[in-house]
């Protein structure tokens, strides 16, 4: 986009961004304002777009949104009088501007249509602020000018206050100030801070968790995003993880199993427990059903519990593009209509989309590609085009009727906490054992790497010791095997007899937890006969429920199994797919690993897997 000095009139920004044609000719009342922003436009898209927070800064009345059959619609309550609309779909293209159309059936204005424009200037960016709007009738008229010249001066106090502070996330002309807690939630905090550090938790995760629970800003401390926040704070992952797990049994937090959208990627339900989470979901946006088989299908959200603060979702606008930040490029186009775009995508893939139709194809940025120009062309389904950053796209389709064209981001994003991440945490199998799977369900946990144990010579072994005896050892064995797995972020799945499955979303923490575990029962320890053999694998697997407990079902599974029929004392087999994860073969180079390829066959499978079999305690 150029950059330019002259200031837009009202004429200019209604050429580049036209009325919905079939209100065109209705005779409307208008504003439109500008402010020049020392910063650029890429640094003000996530602020300026995010409506509802910028809404509430500026005092408009809190919105309700519902969907009915397929359109969402919104209520307020404005100057003492109930509005009620159908809010169309928003267009925008990532970092320059975005257009809001409302088609009302109660309330002062039978139609209202905003623009907002982020104009590239030699100082920085040239806001445009466009509201229009069609008069019910004379009452109505008067009220909207008499109510719409207060925004312009909240803000011209807002948009500067934000820029100065840019530096923050989130600048504080954004944020509500911290609330006043009751007495009895400031004493339920100050106990929960003590048990939570008496329990040996991180102080680094327990102190900022809990402050923000009690001063964040509640449109940020609704939905908590553990993974989110262990980034903001620079603490490890997990252990914030294990500290909301906590918190949560304490009645600090609750949890909630939320089911999303495909299609949308919106949520569609939220349950306070797992066996809640049905097989099949709704999402009245989209009008689609779906299952829940997809990794991306089911997230798990923190909520700040109501004995502490009462927080609901409170919305000052529908915010669609912040909302959607998945989405670069929105378009309602007209029948054969067409629109070039130039939306500043990182390097990445990319979907292009018509809505309600099928088929999809990709857009790959590369920085090493040229800059270009891509025609609107009818493309198969899953065809690949290489652009530089910068390029153009034109959109479009052939259908006959309105239509979404949408350019998204084609890999979901990793910040949201799913099954994957919660199953493998042992502290939520401790805490949350009574939280099964529906009988029905097929989870999706993601990848996985699956660590089985097998006790060598376990028939000799119960015949030489005696029932008993043996039992006593094997009980003494797994609390052992069961601590190392949950120091190596593991969590153990289940115990076969005397063997144990446990899973790992990291496989490097699978392989050195391997080599603890032959290290605790290895050639030097005289005071217990037990010795074992690990199989690994890594793999997708789905999470089920047998025999009224959580298990992990599929191929990964099955294979992790048997390639135990690989390994001996003191060894590891582990399949190809995890030696060759992250990190593996560089720490088996630096433990001077011995490592035999071998394959595993059997008819019941499609082919030959490749096992690289470590033996941890190679004979000499």
């Amino acid at each position: 986009m150029d950059v330019v000095d002259s200031v837009l009139t009202t004429e200019q920004l209604l050429a580049r961004f036209p009325w919905p044609a079939e209100h065109a000719n209705e005779k409307r009342v208008e504003w439109l304002w500008h402010f020049d922003l020392a910063a650029p436009p890429s640094a003000l898209w996530r602020l300026i777009a995010d409506t509802s927070r910028l809404n509430r800064a500026l005092g408009v009345s809190e919105m309700k949104f519902e969907d009915r059959n397929g359109q969402k619609w919104g209520t307020a309550k404005n100057g003492g009088v109930h509005h009620e609309w159908h809010e169309v779909p928003w267009n925008w293209v990532l970092g320059e501007w975005l257009t809001c159309t409302r088609l009302y059936e109660h309330g002062f204005a039978k139609v209202m249509f905003a623009v907002h424009y982020l104009q590239p200037i030699a100082t920085g960016t040239r806001v445009y602020l466009y509201f229009g709007a069609i008069p019910r009738n004379l009452v109505g008229g008067l009220a909207l000018r008499v109510g719409f010249p207060s925004l312009e001066k909240g803000y011209a106090k807002i948009l500067p206050a934000m820029v100065a502070d840019l530096q923050r996330l989130r600048p504080a002309v954004l944020e509500l100030p911290p609330p006043e807690l009751t007495t009895a939630a400031r004493a339920r905090l100050a106990d929960a801070r003590s048990k939570l550090l008496a329990m040996g938790l991180p102080q680094e995760c327990v102190l900022p968790l809990l402050d923000w629970i009690a001063t964040g800003d509640e449109a940020d401390v609704y939905r908590i995003q553990v993974r989110e926040r262990a980034r903001v704070w620079r603490v490890d992952e997990r252990e914030l993880l294990r500290v909301a797990l906590h918190a949560t049994r304490l009645g600090v937090l609750t949890l909630s199993w939320d089911t999303i959208c495909p299609h949308c990627r919106g949520r569609t339900d939220e349950h306070a427990q797992l066996g809640d989470v049905a097989m099949n979901a709704t999402c009245k946006g989209c009008q689609v059903e779906y299952d829940i088989s997809g990794p991306q299908s089911v997230e798990v959200t923190f909520h700040v519990h109501a004995s502490i603060r009462s927080i609901g979702e409170r919305m000052f606008c529908s915010a669609e593009p912040a909302t959607k930040d998945h989405v670069a490029v929105q378009l309602m186009l007209a029948p054969n209509e067409r629109m070039t775009v130039s939306p500043p995508l990182a390097a990445g893939r990319y979907r292009v989309i018509t809505a309600g139709l099928r088929g999809y194809w990709h857009l790959d940025v590369d920085e090493t590609a040229p800059v270009t120009t891509v025609p609107y062309a009818a493309r198969e389904e899953g065809a690949v085009v290489r652009i530089g950053p910068g390029s153009q796209v034109e959109l479009g389709h052939s259908d006959m009727a309105k239509r979404q064209c949408i350019i998204e981001v084609a890999q979901w994003k990793d910040h949201a906490l799913g099954p994957r991440h919660l199953l493998a945490v042992s502290d939520f199998r401790d805490l949350f054992a009574e939280d099964y799977i529906n009988a029905d369900v097929r989870l999706s946990v993601g990848e996985q790497t699956l660590l089985f144990t097998d006790v060598v010579g376990s028939t000799a072994f119960y015949e030489s010791q005696g029932d008993p005896t043996a039992f006593v050892e094997i009980k003494k064995h797994f609390d052992e095997v069961f601590a190392l797995i949950a120091k190596h972020n593991g969590a153990v799945i289940k115990t076969i007899g005397d063997a144990v499955m446990a899973t790992f979303l990291e496989p490097l923490d699978a392989v050195q937890c391997s080599a603890a575990i032959h290290h605790a029962f290895g050639p030097a320890r005289s005071t217990c006969p037990i010795r074992l053999r690990i199989s690994l694998n890594t793999g997708p697997c789905i999470a089920v429920r047998l025999n009224a407990t959580m298990d992990f079902f599929g191929g990964t599974v099955n294979v992790a199994a048997k390639l135990q029929a690989l390994a001996e004392t003191w060894q590891v087999a582990m399949s190809a797919a995890t030696y060759h994860a992250a990190g593996v073969e560089e720490y088996l180079r630096s433990q001077d690993a011995t490592l035999v390829p071998l394959q595993y066959v059997s008819k019941a499978m499609r082919g030959p897997v490749d096992v690289m079999r470590w033996d941890v305690f190679p004979s000499p």
